[in-house]
């Protein structure tokens, strides 16, 4: 029997894939793509989840990209990354560099219109409640020092 060969790379939208793991597994290294979502995808091309990436064939290769790429379209509004979008008001799914971009729009949008949250973000602090008394500390560090002690000295 001939050994298969095996793509260590795979390029699915902007992004390079594992090729050596699962399609289930490889998808998630998309920005914007989590396990559920990933079984979606694979549901949606028709390809086996559990099959590894490198030796599928390129047409089944080429489903999964379409699936990615039509994937937003064809899913309902409560399973996409941003189901009410502020400015447009539409569902969307955003992959890639999209959803860091969407991510540092909604912190600067926080910013300007200074609410509670944006100014967490602004100084740096803890935005989500958490307590900060004790942990979530940073800068220069404040405490208590040791005094050297005096060398020599007779009695």
């Amino acid at each position: 029997m001939a050994e298969e060969e095996i793509k260590y790379f795979v390029r699915i939208g902007t992004t390079d894939l594992d090729g050596t793991k699962s399609v289930r597994v490889a998808l998630t290294g998309i920005k914007g793509v989590g396990r559920h979502t990933s079984s979606v995808i694979a549901r949606m091309a028709q390809v086996n989840e559990y099959s590894q990436l490198g030796r599928l064939p390129e047409a089944d290769v080429n489903r999964i990209r379409n699936a990615v790429e039509s994937y937003g379209s064809r899913i309902p509004a409560w399973m996409s990354n941003r189901p009410k979008d502020v400015y447009t008001g539409e569902s969307k799914h955003l992959f890639g560099a999209d959803v860091t971009m969407a991510k540092d729009d909604d912190v600067n949008m926080m910013r300007k219109i200074r609410c509670y949250k944006g100014i967490r973000h602004e100084t740096g602090q803890k935005v989500r409640g958490q307590r900060t008394k004790s942990s979530g500390r940073t800068g220069s560090t404040v405490g208590v020092s040791k005094k050297k002690i005096a060398q020599g000295g007779g009695e």
